[in-house]
């Protein structure tokens, strides 16, 4: 008889028998193991430089995962260029944009599913680039929004995209 309170063949296959990763030196409960060299992020993904222009009274903080289309109404640049997008720095991160500071950032595509659900409820599903009867017409009808809901946006203030 089996007994029941053991796991079945095809759930211990499913984590392995080997023992894994063993550090070379014991880590305390909660610790944390880092590697030595450094990690790169969105290696070879397109890029696009914006020109941003903080055009509010307050300082203004965009963190590293944002949908920058949908960032705050008072920061000035092509909108449309930066559908699908969020800031090309290191996760948990920000940039601060001081009142009237006016810079350039790079962002880059999301990956993935690309879907963007929540920020300002702009898009609220599908934030490719491909507007096409295959997808939700989402970008069009967010870039209505956009207009509609006052967010600063000019079409002019766009370097030409790249692929690093």
């Amino acid at each position: 008889m089996e007994n029941r309170h053991t796991q079945p063949n095809h759930i211990k296959n499913l984590y392995g028998s080997g023992a894994g990763f063993v550090p070379k030196q014991p880590v305390p409960i909660g610790g944390v193991v880092l590697r030595n060299d450094e990690i790169e992020y969105n290696v070879g993904r397109p890029t696009t430089t914006l020109k941003v222009r903080n055009t509010g009274d307050r300082p203004i903080q965009v963190g590293s995962h944002f949908h920058f289309f949908e960032v705050n109404r008072y920061l000035e640049f092509d909108r449309d260029a930066a559908f699908g997008t969020h800031l090309n720095i290191p996760a948990t991160t920000a940039i601060r944009f001081e009142p009237g500071d006016e810079r350039e950032v790079e962002v880059v595509p999301f990956a993935g599913k690309r879907r963007v659900i929540g920020f300002n409820s702009l898009v609220m599903g599908y934030a490719g680039t491909e507007d096409d009867p295959v997808y939700y017409p989402a970008r069009t009808a967010a870039i209505a929004r956009m207009h509609a809901e006052g967010f600063a946006c000019c079409c002019t203030k766009r370097k030409h995209s790249k692929t690093e």
